[in-house]
């Protein structure tokens, strides 16, 4: 298989933009004089059964980027594509090359060679992108960028969505200006962290709409060091919760759960990975990704609080604060704090001072599973620890408890793909299945302890509907046995890393 291409990919920052805020950009001083304008018109290909996507790869022939073309013909470019874990066992993850007809040429250029030649047979269009593309070249602080705006849509079959995004491309200097970019760009119109490709939007029209979006495993594999998981467990939640953040609304209540599920495997990442995050700007950004949450967490709240009323009437008598907590979150996720924390995010991942550090250079090399043991070593530790007495202990201490449990679970999602062997897959699926027991028995007893200081804030302390929410003793002493027997199940569980 090729272990090189014919092209070099640069570092790129993708931006999400409305069509008006495209407009007012266009209208401001900072984009200098005319644009080049190309039409770009690009088909997607792979099998029926998507088996060039499920490889790792995807496989496109674009028009109208200015690669190869002469005098009176159009440039037509087929592009080959690694994406996730895939991308890391190439020395470069793409494949470029010009073709001179409408089907892709699957030579010894390219890694899809090795593809059974039923399966290459098998190859068509599945979907595809018309845009206008304007380009502009900008020098921001000692770097020479590329500005790209795309406007346009992706088609399959009869569905179709339209684009409108802008692509930073550096062209020289160093990568911190994308960033610095973004944020001023961001003043003349708001911008959002851009997470889809586009195969991404492409392959999104073939399958059923979603609204919400559950965390994914990360692509991990034994060959990645410390500072690698990391970035690309960082990169997995933050695509998870932008993916989710549009679709907030108080008809669709999953979504913000699962925003705040991403957020919480961020944090959790920071934790696991805080040996190697000897900096200031990491606990500054871990404090912002919890105000998030937090902006998120009263309507959640509400959310459960609704799930758990029997009697309609005090169902309607919620909605008034929900509709408020939801009217709040929108709000402040529209909010520039909240834009610039995904940019700063993002730029942290991928160059922050963490990547620099002496005093962490021996951690960040470290073979991530080595890394991926000792971590869930540690935090498996405490959970057994922590659970110990669960009857005798105070509702604190059983929601400490709870939030260990977590974040032990997120370690141990996170890192499952590296543990790829058959009986160690087995022992996975046991040991998470075992925490999320424990998991949910803590979190019934976190709703249960937290229900009171609801109620008494919302005005419901008065009302008889309310006493169900509230619970009883009893529930109390059958919730903690429980508990107590899934801390058990919990311990007896086998360490799939070992």
């Amino acid at each position: 298989m090729p272990q090189q291409k014919t092209m070099v990919s640069v570092p790129e920052l993708m931006l999400e933009i409305a069509p008006d805020a495209a407009e007012a950009l266009r209208a401001s001083d900072l984009l200098p004089g005319e644009p080049a304008v190309l039409p770009v018109r690009a088909t997607y290909f792979d099998t029926p059964d998507r088996d060039l996507a499920t490889a790792g790869f995807t496989l496109s022939l674009t028009e109208g980027e200015g690669e190869g073309e002469s005098e009176g013909e159009t440039a037509r470019v087929q592009t080959v594509r690694a994406t996730g874990s895939t991308a890391d066992l190439f020395v470069l993850p793409e494949w470029r090359q010009p073709v001179a007809g409408d089907r892709p040429v699957l030579d010894e250029r390219t890694p899809l060679c090795t593809l059974p030649p039923a399966k290459i047979a098998e190859i068509g269009p599945l979907f595809g992108l018309r845009l206008r593309r304007q380009l502009w070249t900008l020098s921001w602080q000692g770097a020479d960028i590329e500005l790209a705006l795309d406007r346009g849509e992706v088609t399959a079959a009869d569905r179709r969505s339209a684009r409108c995004e802008l692509r930073l491309a550096l062209r020289d200097g160093a990568p911190a200006a994308l960033y610095a970019l973004a944020r001023r760009l961001d003043e003349i119109a708001p911008l959002r962290l851009g997470v889809l490709t586009e195969a991404d939007h492409g392959f999104r029209l073939l399958g059923p709409v979603l609204h919400m979006h559950k965390a994914a495993p990360v692509a991990l594999h034994r060959d990645m060091v410390a500072a690698e998981g990391f970035r690309a467990i960082g990169a997995a939640c933050l695509r998870q919760f932008r993916l989710n953040e549009p679709l907030v609304d108080p008809a669709n209540p999953e979504a913000v759960h699962q925003a705040r599920v991403a957020l919480r495997r961020l944090r959790s990442a920071f934790a696991i990975f805080r040996p190697m995050l000897q900096d200031e700007t990491g606990p500054r950004l871990n404090r912002e990704t919890r105000w998030l949450a937090g902006v998120l967490g009263e309507a959640r709240d509400l959310d459960v609080l609704r799930m758990r009323c029997r009697p309609e009437a005090l169902r309607a008598r919620l909605e008034p604060a929900r509709m408020a907590a939801y009217d709040q979150a929108r709000g402040m996720l529209e909010s520039r704090r909240a834009r610039l924390l995904m940019l700063d995010l993002a730029e942290y991942l991928a160059i922050g001072p963490w990547t620099m550090q002496p005093s962490g250079a021996e951690i960040r090399g470290l073979p991530l599973r080595e890394y991926a043991s000792a971590a869930l070593d540690r935090l498996r530790r405490k959970v057994k620890k922590d659970g110990i007495g669960l009857a005798d202990v105070d509702d604190e201490t059983r929601h400490e408890l709870r939030k260990d449990a977590k974040k032990l679970r997120y370690a141990a999602e996170f890192f499952a793909p590296l543990y790829a062997e058959k009986r160690r897959r087995r022992r996975a699926a046991r040991f998470l299945a075992a925490l999320e027991a424990l998991q949910d028995r803590m979190g019934a007893l976190n709703d249960l302890a937290a229900a009171p200081a609801l109620v008494e804030r919302l005005g419901l302390a008065g009302d008889p509907a309310a006493a169900a929410i509230l619970g009883t003793d009893r529930d109390k002493r059958n919730l903690i046995e429980a508990a107590a027997e899934a801390h058990e199940a919990f311990v007896d569980a086998k360490r799939f890393w070992r």
